[in-house]
């Protein structure tokens, strides 16, 4: 079996061409070939197959899979493409693929007296028959192209140097003037063709050649060519170099490169970006995450591209013990790695920056500036002049170098899980992490996917091969820094991360350790003003400190987030730096914040929801202003897991009033959005905090709210005893409002339940009670389920009085939530009168109050009517439109409702096939 990848994708079973597949399927196998013998997730398959994967990738791939395990296996022999923990494994010699036997070749030609090189670069040279992944599309295919040809054209120098040296120059003048053709920039391609053409006797092509060269470099790139194009130029109008050698320079070659990475797991996105051409790149990222792995990882893969060295230094801008290094140094051992003797380095720091650059000028150098602290740090080790890559990384993202230096930013990030489970693997064994993949999850996710972390927890486990992983997944629960402690100063997590804490200024250091205190998945920016009691712009500033220090990482515009390490270790700071008065204090505007903002959002949906609280704000509390119905349904929509977070926070802190302010806040917008199973913790945390506080009307609030979601959960008893014991609450208070609401509540339960008689006495008697308190608003809305419950009953003539009525005081009193409901209540009536067009204007204009406010749970109740009567009206495509609407927002919300919908889409298909 042969597997071709330097031309177009070809399967080969004894020695004849196999067809493998349409070009999706052979896409699926150039990717598991050329990572022949590593594992390849399923992620990681369908990234590089579909650059926008459609919806039914993973079904699709695995049919590829499943073709390409037959073909490559067709007599059931041993499986050629296995799955294993890390993804599918193309199980074959790496000399069954092209691209590896290149690979081969030009390694054992190194080295090798110059006929057997020859030979085998031949070889090599012969093994591409085209383009490589020819009709192979994407972005992946296009990064491995750039790669692979970079390659070769390395290889067709490396042969041409050995021919020339040989003396076969006549044969490599072909090959080399079609390769120019291609890549009329790559210098050592012209520098090679100039001796050969000179070495043939014809000196005045080879001149021309390098004006060629010269005129598309000052033109495309405005620079001139190498030093060593220039040399050879030199020579051949000195008639000199008669064996083709190429000019050496006389100075030291340096190779400092740290040793690279065992088992390094692969990071796509990172390598692409620094594989694109640059002169400057920074590494940045939080610490522990890889910086430096990955930057000596990619070194190692692109050091032939700089044949004149590759420098390293530690300028050890974040870590204990030594201070960070000073420019003077670090410039005096870039020096001393170029061979530069130390009685010949300038004294003055200017001279020797000057003598460095004047050395490195026209080189083709790779600098690896490691753990640089600041921009100025590294400044003086930019070289002047192109050919030199300067690579940095650092905790800070160095922004300055990026604005004024032009620097690639390449942020480096926490692992996948899929990254942190095949670096487990790899340190662990396959079978070990395959025998227990939750506890290799749980040890993931409680490293918080550090790498750094990973390796100290990896170790750990590789010391007792006996232990269960899940041992060590248990430990993590509790005092994780502890267990990330190896002894190690350099490898101690505690240790690495308060490096970075101590750059930190006060102010700085403060507010990351308050942030310990919010209980969100992330914080925005105003919930951390007012956690730390501070303006808006000087949080910002803060904010932004503690995110180029990569304590925080800004996930989206304006919202922060840390992961589980530095939140544990600001936790444990914060403990024993602030005092409980501070901290008190802290929380308790952080939950003011998120309650006033909350109100202020509420209000705005709905301007007669009850107010909580009063104007204006306690002191340090910063409230973001709901200028329209988007902009607080907006924030709701960002903010809700906070909330639901920050009201237990309050509930378990003890700040009980503050827990069911936020509960009543968020009531009416879990409501809206259909999320019953969060409307019934919050309804519990409600009755929890109004018992403690003896507020019993609150209490009754709180019964009814949970009751509701019960109910729309279709569990009916208990929505039931809900609303019997908000009822019984209301009575004792004599809250005839009160009263009339769990009405409503308990008729809109028997219609659930199919009870029609016990619809229509509680929707009587709700209508009663909130006529006897003066209830307007409630008294309309009353007014309309009257009006429903005929409708349901075919009462269509009264059906329209009670809901005409409804929406008449609703128009008044500008109750838009009624409104959407009372409108489609008359569209109901009306479909069912065959009036289409009344109500598909009465359904329209229902949508649109209901999007207005944010209310998608009643949104797919008029979709589901304005598709039926789509469909009655003949209609059947725009029927089918409202329907899939619905059916999205009822399964993104995991109603059961979507399966009445998906039923009615069925059948409408059944119809139309």
């Amino acid at each position: 079996m042969e597997i071709r990848l330097l031309g177009p994708v070809e399967l080969r079973l004894d020695h004849h061409v196999v067809d493998a597949g349409p070009p999706q399927q052979r896409h699926v196998l150039a990717v598991l070939a050329a990572d022949a013998g590593r594992p390849v997730t399923t992620e990681l398959l369908i990234d590089r197959v579909w650059d926008e994967a459609p919806s039914g990738a993973r079904r699709t791939l695995q049919v590829y899979l499943t073709r390409l395990r037959r073909l490559l296996a067709p007599d059931g022999d041993a499986p050629v493409l296995p799955r294993r923990s890390g993804g599918y494994v193309l199980d074959v010699a790496p000399e069954r693929i092209d691209l590896n036997r290149f690979r081969d070749l030009i390694d054992r030609a190194r080295g090798r007296p110059d006929g057997e090189g020859v030979a085998l670069l031949r070889r090599a040279l012969n093994l591409w028959t085209g383009e490589p992944l020819a009709g192979v599309p994407g972005s992946w295919a296009e990064r491995m192209r750039r790669a692979w040809r970079r390659q070769y054209v390395d290889a067709l120098v490396q042969w041409a140097e050995a021919e020339l040296r040989c003396g076969n120059a006549g044969t490599v003048l072909g090959p080399l003037t079609e390769a120019i053709g291609e890549y009329p920039l790559v210098e050592p391609l012209t520098a090679v063709l100039m001796r050969a053409l000179h070495l043939t006797g014809r000196t005045v092509d080879a001149l021309d050649c390098y004006a060629e060269l010269r005129y598309r470099l000052v033109e495309e790139l405005g620079a001139d060519p190498s030093p060593e194009v220039r040399e050879v130029y030199r020579a051949i109008l000195r008639h000199d170099a008669p064996d083709g050698g190429l000019p050496r320079p006389t100075w030291r070659t340096p190779a400092q490169l740290p040793a690279d990475v065992p088992g390094f797991v692969p990071r796509d996105p990172e390598l692409a970006r620094l594989d694109e051409p640059a002169a400057l790149l920074v590494l940045s990222g939080t610490a522990g995450v890889g910086k430096t792995a990955l930057a000596v990882h990619w070194a190692h893969r692109v050091r032939d591209r700089f044949p004149d060295g590759q420098v390293y230094l530690d300028l050890r801008g974040f870590g204990a013990g030594a201070a960070p290094m000073g420019s003077a140094e670090a410039v005096r051992l870039c020096l001393d790695a170029l061979g530069v003797r130390a009685e010949s380095v300038p004294s003055e720091p200017s001279a020797a920056i000057a003598l460095y650059r004047t050395l490195v000028a026209g080189r083709r150098m790779l600098m690896l500036l490691d753990n640089a602290r600041d921009a100025a740090q590294v400044r003086p080790m930019l070289p002047g002049t192109p050919g030199c890559l300067v690579v940095v990384t650092s905790r800070d993202q160095l922004t300055g170098l990026v604005a004024a230096e032009g620097a690639r930013p390449v942020p480096v990030d926490l692992f996948s899980p899929g990254q942190a489970r095949q670096f487990l693997a790899r340190r662990l064994g396959t079978d070990r992490v395959a025998a227990e993949p939750g506890a290799a999850e749980l040890i993931a996710e409680r490293c918080a996917r550090l790498p750094l972390a990973l390796g100290v927890m990896a170790g750990r486990a590789a010391a007792h091969p006996d232990f269960p992983l899940a041992r060590w997944a248990d430990e993590l629960r509790v005092d994780r820094l502890d267990m990330l402690d190896a002894g190690d100063p350099a490898t101690d997590v505690r240790n690495v991360l308060s490096w970075s804490y101590r750059a930190l200024h006060p102010p700085a250091a403060q507010l990351f350790r308050l942030l310990a205190l919010h209980p969100g998945p992330d914080i925005g920016a105003a919930a951390a003003a007012s956690l730390a009691g501070l303006p808006a712009e000087r949080t910002r500033s803060l904010l932004a400190d503690l995110t180029r220090a990569h304590l925080l990482t800004e996930h989206s515009p304006g919202r922060y987030a840390m992961h589980d390490l530095l939140r544990t270790y600001a936790a444990e700071l914060t403990g024993c730096c602030d005092s409980d008065t501070e901290r008190a204090a802290a929380v308790g505007r952080m939950l003011d914040h998120y309650v006033y903002c909350g109100q202020a959002a509420a209000l705005r949906l709905e301007p007669h929801c009850p107010r909580l609280v009063a104007d204006p704000p306690p002191a340090g509390v910063l409230v973001e202003p709901c200028t329209c119905e988007r902009r607080a349904l907006a924030w709701f929509t960002e903010h809700r897991q906070a909330m639901l977070a920050a009201a237990t926070l309050a509930a378990e802190a003890g700040f009980a009033r503050r827990a069911w302010q936020l509960a009543r806040v968020l009531a009416g917008l879990l409501h809206n959005q259909g999320r019953w199973q969060d409307l019934i913790a919050v309804g519990r945390l409600a009755i929890e905090a109004t018992e403690r506080l003896g507020e019993h009307r609150e209490r009754a609030w709180a019964q009814r709210f949970l009751g509701c979601a019960q109910a729309h959960l279709r569990r009916y008893g208990e929505a039931e005893a809900a609303y019997r014991a908000a009822l019984d609450g209301y009575e004792r208070l004599g809250d005839t409002a009160g009263r009339a609401g769990v009405h409503f509540a308990l008729a809109r339960l028997a219609e659930s339940r199919g009870e029609w008689p016990l619809m229509r006495s509680h929707s009587a008697s709700a209508l009663r009670l909130y006529t006897e308190a003066g209830h307007h608003l409630g008294r309309g809305r009353a007014l309309n389920l009257v009006g429903w419950v005929h409708a349901r009953q075919r009462e269509w003539a009264d059906s329209l009085t009670h809901c005409r009525r409804a929406l008449a005081l609703q128009d008044e009193l500008g109750d838009r939530s009624g409104q959407a409901a009372t409108l489609d209540s008359i569209g109901y009536v009306h479909h069912h009168q065959g009036e289409y067009a009344r109500a598909l204007e009465c359904y329209e204009r229902a949508l649109a109050l209901c999007r207005r406010f944010g209310d998608r749970f009643s949104e797919t109740k008029v979709l589901t009517h304005l598709g039926d009567t789509h469909l009655a009206s003949g209609r059947p495509d725009a029927a089918q439109a409202a329907w899939r609407i619905a059916g999205q927002i009822l399964a993104d919300l995991g109603d059961a409702d979507a399966e009445q919908v998906r039923a009615r889409l069925t059948t409408l298909t059944g119809v139309a096939g």
